[in-house]
């Protein structure tokens, strides 16, 4: 009976095809995304350019697409240690996660979603969260999702629900729901619009979108982008 969300956007490939899954399923959806010192901070310009593109290449959902909301979060750059935050080449740790890594991130921004649901009277949390296709990130996982919606629900006395569409999913198939959500048009605005390179790099144009090509983010995008052409 859920009417209301607030998805946790990035400008990236999976925050974007969930905020049109979102808009495909609610009728008022917000948006928020978080300024914590990302190396890749050209994520937080394309937000924009996306949420207009997703309004006026998509008439039925722009009604539904509400406020946007970014919050700063330095605090995760004052901690520092990680290749996304600092001028660090890329590289795996000794505890076998690589070091973009950012420790909490997914807890820290849960937690300030909730409160900003709460305030806004949003019923819905969605993450673009995947324990499928990833990194290794251990606040990705469902347990941790699972988590985080009963210390909320506790810790605000609200019943807020945690929804992760990609969780079960290969970058394959999150190419195919974003064909099955919006068609062509949908995959042209992910390719076209959307920054996932952790080097935010936005020189060069692959058939799968901007980026490095090498970094984690590009090597998972790209081949989920390859994977999903063959299957087709």
């Amino acid at each position: 009976m859920h009417t209301s969300a607030l998805v946790m956007f990035s400008g990236g490939q999976d925050s974007t095809t969930c905020l049109a899954l979102a808009l495909s399923k609610y009728d008022r959806v917000e948006t928020l995304g978080f300024d914590y010192g990302q190396r890749h901070s050209v994520e937080l310009e394309v937000r924009h350019t996306v949420r207009q593109q997703l309004a006026a290449q998509f008439p039925q959902w722009a009604p539904k697409l509400g406020e946007d909301h970014v919050l700063q979060l330095d605090v995760l750059q004052q901690i520092g240690g990680s290749s996304l935050t600092e001028d660090v080449a890329f590289a795996m740790q000794a505890d076998g996660l690589p070091n973009t890594f950012v420790p909490g991130r997914n807890l820290l921004f849960l937690t300030v979603a909730g409160a900003l649901a709460y305030r806004r009277g949003l019923q819905v949390i969605i993450t673009g969260v995947c324990e499928t296709d990833f990194s290794g990130y251990p606040d990705c996982r469902d347990d941790t999702m699972k988590a985080m919606q009963l210390a909320l629900n506790l810790g605000l006395d609200r019943r807020l629900c945690i929804e992760t569409p990609l969780m079960w999913i290969d970058k394959a198939q999150t190419w195919q729901m974003a064909q099955d959500l919006g068609g062509q048009a949908l995959v042209d605005l992910v390719v076209r619009d959307t920054h996932t390179c952790y080097a935010g790099t936005r020189e060069q144009l692959h058939d799968w979108g901007y980026g490095c090509g090498s970094c984690p983010a590009c090597e998972l995008r790209a081949k989920g982008w390859q994977r999903w052409r063959a299957m087709r």
